[in-house]
């Protein structure tokens, strides 16, 4: 068993872009877990959408072993985060298996929003943080004002921050002593009855689902029977390892280590996140604080672009959500589309994220409707109904009140694009809530709702501050508002997948919007047709579509005028019945491009 003072537990927190998967890299390479031959880029990102946007989308561990200069040898868990606010789910857990944290700052850009966000989450898991200030080998390196600017925003000492270039090499080897030195060891009892915290789950297609643990207490080794405290479940364990980065079996897992365990269990559901793992004969008095569940802030609906892969489609999602638990979907059919599925996501670079994973890796051609969030509906009769899909609102004569999610927004500007950000956030709804400087730096907190995020804010923020803002947001409550559903009709026809939900101030906007999207995707038919906005019984925005004539005169060659009026009138009559019993087929293409509306 490695003595408990030679083991450090410590997670990378950033923000996207600042060096943390190349940091990752180096402190691997340094350690000597991968040799020169087995080395790339991004070892921890297994994903080709990982390795392409330069992203983490899903935490990694990895155990190293150093020697320090005082002759000691040392075990590191590494955990290696995503930096993007829609994964903080999985910041979050990680820094629940962790003693420290190594706080990367980009020493030419400093400190942005989601390390703020990052850091307080550390903060608030009692972690004794080292700053590590990257990049310092380029001319644009300013690390004496970052230093100064992460004590005055975060609020922490960084009089020891370490300077380092992962690019490079240069201080790698000081940030691993800095780890050694300056972190704290983790406590626990290998004598005690076994108490372990599921960190991650996910599913491998030859040994079923594997579970990433934090031993606190006790040891966990093959052959032991366990049980989970909260899915109260016993499984018998088959295999003990860890990472260091390759998969490595172990004789057993003591008090202080990560490491992973497999006990043939078919579904990730039965291996809830945050949940113990006990031993079964001699049960721990009781479970460790667990992780608040994922709780999906965007919804919208997949569906397959032909019917017939429906049930690939069931399949493909089934499969995703064995390795990333953090969406949801269920069922739904729609007149315009067919049969799909309403899902749920932490943010819209996680819809993003699974659609493309979808169609990459299942080979599905998609349609997605627009985003909404989650509303709730206080109905007159006193029941709280949450509403996903705008079309499924029920009647507003019973409805009392709407309630939206708002959230809580911290918006780092430079000071001379802070005007049009202010004016962007106005023009949203927001509530400004403070605005402080740091330097030539502003930081703004808004209140916002998350209705109005969901389009295209992040877009929007980054073209009016020539893309260097940077958002984090929390869900912070839900609050009443004047809201309406706007049904989009063609020909008189309700059409089900464009309803949305918009605040009754900027409904006629955006309704008008929408028409006029329309009106240009729907080919001409030989009647009229009228695209119109409304909300309830009252039209609030209209287009109309005229109709191909054909040349009914054209035969006509002099005489009298009255003859041109007859066949002119006769035509009129056609049309109007043609117009009464037309059905109007909007295209795929139509619809696809409709439902992108909020990328205008």
């Amino acid at each position: 068993m490695t003595d408990l003072s030679h083991i450090r537990n410590f997670s990378i927190i950033a923000h996207i872009d600042h060096g943390k998967s190349t940091l990752a890299d180096r402190l691997i390479h340094l350690c000597g877990g991968l040799s020169d031959r087995e080395m790339q880029a991004q070892v921890l990102d297994n994903m080709d959408i990982e390795r392409e946007r330069g992203i983490t989308i899903k935490s990694q561990t990895v155990r190293l072993k150093y020697t320090a200069k005082n002759g000691e040898t040392y075990q590191l868990n590494l955990m290696d985060t995503p930096g993007h606010v829609d994964f903080a789910y999985e910041v979050s857990r990680s820094l629940a298996a962790c003693e420290g944290s190594l706080l990367v700052v980009d020493s030419t850009q400093g400190v942005e929003a989601q390390t703020l966000a990052n850091v307080y989450q550390a903060i608030e898991n009692d972690h004794e943080i080292i700053p590590v200030l990257n990049k310092a080998d380029l001319p644009a390196a300013e690390p004496d004002r970052i230093q100064q600017q992460i004590e005055d925003v975060i609020g922490i000492d960084a009089s020891g921050a370490v300077l380092v270039s992962a690019k490079t090499g240069l201080n790698c080897e000081e940030v691993l002593e800095s780890i050694v030195t300056t972190l704290p060891a983790p406590t626990g009892n290998k004598d005690n009855p076994l108490q372990a915290l599921i960190v991650d789950s996910w599913y491998d297609p030859y040994l079923g689902v594997m579970i990433l643990v934090r031993i606190v207490d006790g040891s966990l080794k093959r052959g032991m029977k366990v049980s989970f405290m909260n899915t109260e479940t016993d499984h018998l364990i088959d295999q003990v390892g860890c990472f260091s980065p390759k998969m490595e079996k172990l004789a057993e897992l003591n008090p202080g280590e990560v490491g992973y365990f497999t006990a043939a269990i078919k579904s990730v559901a039965d291996a809830a996140v945050g949940d113990t793992v006990t031993e079964t004969k001699k049960p721990a008095s009781e479970p460790l604080d667990g992780f608040k569940p994922s709780t999906p802030v965007v919804w919208c609906g997949l569906f397959p672009v032909d019917a017939a892969d429906f049930e690939d489609l069931r399949e493909a999602l089934g499969k995703l959500h064995l390795n990333d638990a953090s969406f949801h979907f269920e069922p739904e059919s729609s007149a315009a589309l067919g049969f799909g599925f309403r899902c749920g996501f932490l943010g819209l670079l996680h819809l993003e994220i699974i659609q493309e994973r979808l169609e990459r890796e299942y080979d599905l051609d998609l349609i997605t409707t627009s985003p909404s969030v989650v509303y709730r509906m206080h109905m007159n009769d006193g029941e709280v109904i949450t509403l996903h899909n705008p079309a499924d609102m029920p009647d507003v004569t019973k409805i009392d009140r709407i309630e939206e999610p708002w959230i809580k927004a911290t918006i780092m500007v430079p000071d001379e694009y802070l005007g049009p950000v202010l004016q962007l956030c106005t023009d949203r709804r927001g509530e400004q809530m403070e605005l402080t400087y740091v330097g030539s730096r502003a930081m703004a907190v808004y209140r916002l709702p998350l209705n109005e995020i969901v389009f295209d804010f992040y877009d929007r923020l980054k073209s009016c501050s020539r893309g260097y803002a940077s958002f984090d947001y929390e869900v912070d409550e839900y609050r009443e508002g004047d809201l309406v559903r706007i049904q989009i009709l063609v020909n008189a026809e309700p059409v089900d997948a464009l309803a949305f939900m918009a605040h009754r101030s900027q409904s006629e906007g955006r309704g008008r919007q929408v028409c006029s999207r329309l009106k240009d995707l729907i080919p001409r038919q030989l009647f009229k047709i009228p695209i119109q906005a409304a909300i309830g019984g009252k039209v609030i925005a209209r287009e109309t579509i005229s109709a191909m004539r054909k040349d009914v005169t054209a035969k006509c060659y002099g005489g009298d005028i009255s003859r041109k009026k007859k066949l002119l009138e006769k035509q009129k009559k056609g049309k109007k019945k043609m117009r009464q019993f037309g059905k109007v087929e909007i295209p795929q293409t139509a619809f696809i491009a409709a439902l992108k509306m909020g990328d205008d």
